[in-house]
């Protein structure tokens, strides 16, 4: 029996050990084989294997590489060069650092991203060319709440948001350009060039996906939801909208344009063809009334000369 009680007390001391340097990543629920060092955790990003320091925000790259993993398993005026992510999840290429890769592609197709990952210019064949990452210098969240008799309290919404953003995203305040109220329309403008991250400071791409996902009901962050809550009161929102602008204006062709925003064109224009007809034939019908009215009158003229 003491060969056993030994072998028992040693697989003992072990566990004690394993769960001494073990620990769980608040900030990211997507990753394993999480680890103490140095007072940090750390943990190997699901999907991608990287190792992510828990204290900040994980890369959007991984986030979405991750969620991929998971899925296969299981009223203001925009800037003129803001677009939105139409194409939504793909298993994105990282680099080493988590950000993503200028070029991604799906099988034989292929597109240029934004710092953001989000797909700016339209898809081509494996020769695509992307020549650098550009980057996402500002967005655009646009929320909308469900209806209520009276609006929010501005300065309240705008202090909740300021703070929520700043603490749990760990986004530096310089960068959180406004947040506007509309009523029923919410509006975050974070804004943030290159020149102006430096190596320390979570990126706005980062904090805009973990916005997202925490106010769509899919939050990143271990056992940590967000409750929007202003003076004392629970807001629900109907809709969210994330829109972005690079420092170097997207590559769209006419090709690329949405169906909904082709159909729009359409019947501009032929509302255009049709009044250009109705005015031709009332200036035509105008006309030989005109003459006509010309050539009775002179027929009456000739009655009376004789």
């Amino acid at each position: 029996m003491k060969p056993f009680c030994g072998a028992a007390l040693l697989l003992l001391l072990c566990a004690a050990a394993c769960a001494q340097n073990s620990c769980v990543c608040e900030k990211n629920k997507r990753v394993t084989n999480c680890r103490l060092s140095s007072g940090d955790c750390w943990c190997d990003a699901v999907g991608s294997g990287a190792t992510v320091n828990c204290n900040t925000l994980t890369p959007k790259c991984l986030l979405m590489k991750a969620e991929m993993m998971g899925s296969k398993s299981g009223r203001r005026e925009k800037p003129k060069d803001a677009f939105e992510d139409t194409d939504g999840l793909y298993d994105p290429e990282c680099e080493n650092t988590g950000i993503f890769k200028a070029k991604q592609c799906n099988g034989t197709t292929c597109w240029c991203v934004n710092t953001a990952g989000v797909r700016r210019t339209d898809k081509h064949d494996a020769d695509l060319k992307c020549n650098q990452l550009v980057r996402t210098w500002w967005i655009i969240i646009e929320m909308k709440h469900a209806d209520r008799d009276t609006p929010l309290n501005t300065e309240s919404l705008k202090k909740f948001f300021k703070d929520t953003i700043s603490n749990r995203y760990m986004l530096d305040g310089r960068y959180i350009s406004s947040v506007l109220y509309e009523k029923p329309f919410i509006t975050i403008d974070l804004k943030q060039n290159s020149s102006e991250k430096s190596s320390g400071d979570v990126d706005i791409a980062d904090v805009a996906y973990y916005f997202e996902k925490d106010v769509k009901g899919d939050s990143v962050f271990h056992n940590n939801i967000l409750n929007i809550t202003i003076d004392n009161e629970m807001l629900k929102l109907e809709k969210t909208v994330v829109y972005y602008v690079d420092e170097i204006a997207p590559e769209f062709s006419m090709k690329s344009l949405t169906p909904g925003l082709i159909a729009v064109i359409v019947v501009i224009v032929i509302a255009v063809v049709a009044a250009i007809v109705v005015l031709v034939l009332t200036r035509r019908r105008k006309g030989k009334y005109v003459k006509a009215e010309v050539k009775e009158m002179n027929e009456m003229h000739r009655g009376l000369n004789a």
